[in-house]
């Protein structure tokens, strides 16, 4: 990404860079669309792709070729210059951020603290939560009991090494990102109170994640840092 962001640099020719922060309103997406660019040269939707970017985005329009970048870690601040103004999105990406990954699946779990795309400290593991019992009856109650045991269990062993690992890093964490299933992540949400405090700071959930071991979460660290870039041609519209 930062080699694809030298090339932009090097560009000639009439541009614009705009960067949106995440939260910008629709509304003012459009605005500033329509007083910077030809907007009959954007693709359809783009501007609900800008506004709804959970991370903000980053606009380079000119000719030929125009791209928006979707970054991995939030666009703070409104800015809009001349030319192909990579500076402020390559410090974003330049940055060694301090990221939590808090990965959770019923009966395996794995937690990791990185400094930028670096892993410095994992916790992986497992725990006994018996799948679901499809037999009725009482016996289908019972079953159903124990395992909500077996859960409450696993995940406040969970939340134990969450704490472990991250509390050290608590006040320079930069961002936590949570991977896994949802309702297993919104069940540890709710039995961890610790968490709490990163809410300001949860970066995304990673819900294609398989069940959670040391290779999964080197491969999640990738993914929190992969940027998504559209490009396209007045000659595709």
């Amino acid at each position: 990404m930062l080699g694809f962001l030298d090339e932009l640099a090097t560009m000639e020719g009439r541009a614009v860079s705009l960067y949106l922060p995440r939260g910008t309103p629709l509304a003012r997406v459009d605005d500033l669309l329509d007083k910077l660019v030809t907007t009959t040269n954007l693709p359809p939707g783009m501007d609900e792709v800008i506004a709804g970017s959970e991370t903000g985005a980053v606009l380079f329009w000119g000719l030929p070729k125009n791209y928006l970048v979707l970054p991995p870690f939030p666009i703070e601040e409104e800015y809009v210059n001349e030319g192909y103004d990579i500076g402020p999105l390559r410090s974003l990406l330049s940055h060694d951020f301090l990221i939590a990954l808090v990965l959770v699946r019923l009966g395996a779990y794995s937690i990791g603290i990185c400094q930028g795309t670096k892993l410095v400290d994992s916790k992986t593991g497992t725990g006994l939560v018996h799948a679901r019992h499809k037999k009725g009856g009482s016996s289908q109650a019972r079953f159903a009991r124990h395992r909500e045991k077996q859960i409450e269990y696993f995940l406040g062993r969970v939340c134990g090494h969450v704490r472990e690992h991250v509390e050290p890093h608590a006040r320079s964490l930069d961002y936590l990102v949570y991977g896994g299933a949802r309702t297993t992540i919104l069940s540890l949400r709710k039995r961890c109170p610790f968490l709490h405090q990163f809410d300001n700071r949860t970066l995304r959930m990673l819900l294609d994640i398989p069940e959670p071991r040391k290779a999964v979460l080197e491969k999640a660290l990738g993914n929190v840092w992969s940027t998504d870039v559209i490009e396209w041609c007045e000659d595709d519209l």
